[in-house]
This record gives C-alpha cells, structure tokens and sequence, in this order.
C-alpha cells in the first residue's frame, strides 16, 4: 500500500489506539473504524476492542457483522473482519446467539492459486465456541456436527468448544472424535487437551492409550497433552513410556512433555536420568532442562546431579548452559 493511501492511514491510526486512554473520544473513534469501508480496517478495530475487552462496543461490532454477511464475498475477503469480530466477541464473553449462528453456518469458497479454498473456516471454529456458550437450545448439537467439518480449523473450534462446555457430553463426544480418528494429527491434539482439561484417571488412561500408536504423529501428540496435564498419572504414564523407548523421534517429545510439565516428580525423574541414562540421552535432558529456564534451585540440583555422573563432557555443556 502507497504511503497516502486511506486503508494504510486507517491501519496507523488504530495501532496508536492500543494503549489510549479508553473514553468516550477514544469509543467515537473506535465506531467510525468499525464503518469502514475496508473490512482490514475492520478487522484491525474489531481485534484491538477484544484485546483490550471495551464491552460498550458490542452492539457496533454485532453490527458491523450483520452488515458485512450481507454480502460477504464481496464485503469481506477471505472473512478476515467478521472472524476478528467473532472472536472479539467472544473474548468479551457475548453470549446472544445471533451472530454465532450466522458464523458456524458460513462457508466463503474463494479463489487461490490451486483450488477454490475455504476462508470461513477458523470463524466456524470461534462461533462454535461462542454458541456453546450461549442458551441456544442445540448448540451442542451444532459444534458435533462441526466435529466432522472438512476443514480442520472449524474441527478445532468443535473441539475446544466441546472441551470448555460441553460437560459430560462434550466429553464423550471428543471420546468418539479420538477412537474414529483424524486425518490432521492437530485435531487429535487438540482432543487429547481437551479430554484432560477435567483429568480423572479415566481420562488419562484413555489418552495414554495412544502412547503406544502406530502413527507417531498421534503418539507425540498423546505426550504433549499429557506433559501439559501435569498429573501425577500422566507423569507415570510418561515415565513408563520413556522406559520402553529407546530410539527415535518421540524421545525428544518424552523429555519436551517432562521438562515443561514443571512436575517435581518429572523433575526428580530427570534429575535421575542425568546420573544414569546413556551420554547422549543425558545430553539431551540436559538441553530439555536449561530450555525451561529452571530456577536456581535446580540448576544446583543438576549440577549436583551432573558431578555425581562426574563427565567432563556434559559438565562443560553445563557450564555453557548456565554460564557463570
């Protein structure tokens, strides 16, 4: 964009917003942006008013929805103004179905440099996840039948929707989208995270199950979730998986879900490892460690750990770890 042209001035004009003060002048402000003709600017406004949760713009931001679904393809390229709309809305916690409604339902195929693509994904995604949390009678029902959506951002959306408020039923329901599967291991990660957003032992066995999947995308993806959870089952689960890996790529996932747990028992774990395990795996719980930024009380306690051991190697790689 040119210096003067209108669009680009617009864009300037808002990153300045940022920090305003948040008062009648600065909402005025923030009205007129939401007009735009230019749905950049749009979503530029509407992104800004979520972040910083200005609440009294609620009825523009439904507004300036409404009046670009109107004609969307030509009002709104590749959905970019009603998606940061939906989701500013949602980061305030909207809860009238309307808007919502008119996202979950919408797809926007547009031209690309292969086939025509789907750009009303990721909306679909966010109005699920504004639904649920709505009184509309069959907003599960709707964010279920997203679960199977060709595109995997809507799929995501269904996901953590579910997740956040589906209740018992959400639950089950994610339960059926891991044992049918997913093409996109992202989706299946984002199940896993959500199943142990509410941990039980049912829960973390059930993921842990998928430790030992053929695809290993979709066993990296049970480490992760279960490193993230935390538990002291998940860590079991973690520690047991370690002993019957031996090589390969999930090694590097087993000890990233170990370290950035910060679980004193991943961490004593570690700690136990670093005396015993072959060099090279040392090495590499090493690198896991210093890449959380522990807290001096443990970098003493892998120094201690690394003098037990008493390799010159991996104490020099501690010294360049934890420079002096």
């Amino acid at each position: 964009m040119a210096k003067n042209d209108p669009i680009e001035q617009a864009l300037e004009k808002l990153a300045l917003l940022k920090a305003a003060p948040a008062d009648a002048a600065l909402l005025d402000q923030f009205r007129a942006f939401l007009r735009n003709r230019s749905n950049l600017v749009i979503a530029k406004a509407a992104k800004i008013a979520g972040e910083r949760r200005l609440a009294d713009l609620l009825p523009d931001l439904v507004a300036a929805f409404l009046k670009l679904m109107a004609d969307p393809a030509r009002l709104d390229k590749r959905c970019a103004a009603v998606t940061e709309i939906v989701a500013a809305l949602y980061a305030m916690d909207y809860s009238e179905p309307e808007v919502y409604l008119n996202g979950i339902r919408h797809i926007q195929m547009e031209g690309s440099f292969g086939p025509p693509i789907d750009s009303a994904a990721q909306l679909r995604g966010l109005s699920a996840q504004g639904l649920v949390r709505t009184r509309y009678p069959d907003a599960l029902a709707m964010a279920v039948t997203l679960l199977v959506d060709p595109e995997p951002p809507a799929r995501i959306g269904a996901v953590r929707a579910l997740a956040s408020n589906g209740g018992e039923a959400g639950s089950l329901a994610l339960r059926l989208k891991v044992l049918t599967g997913d093409r996109v291991p992202d989706v299946l990660a984002e199940s896993f995270s959500g199943l142990l957003a509410s941990p039980s032992e049912s829960t973390v066995a059930f993921v842990a199950d998928y430790l030992d999947d053929d695809d290993p995308a979709i066993a990296e993806a049970a480490i992760l979730a279960l490193g993230a959870d935390r538990s002291t089952k998940a860590i079991v689960a973690l520690k047991d998986k370690w002993q019957r890996t031996r090589r390969g790529p999930l090694k590097k996932a087993l000890l990233l879900a170990l370290a950035t747990s910060r679980s004193e028992d991943a961490l004593q774990f570690l700690l136990s490892l670093l005396e015993t395990a072959p060099s090279s795996d040392a090495a590499e719980i090493l690198a896991a460690l210093a890449a959380q930024r522990p807290t001096q009380s443990i970098r003493e306690a892998i120094h201690a750990a690394l003098t037990r051991r008493n390799d010159p190697i991996l104490l020099a790689a501690f010294r360049n770890a934890f420079p002096a």
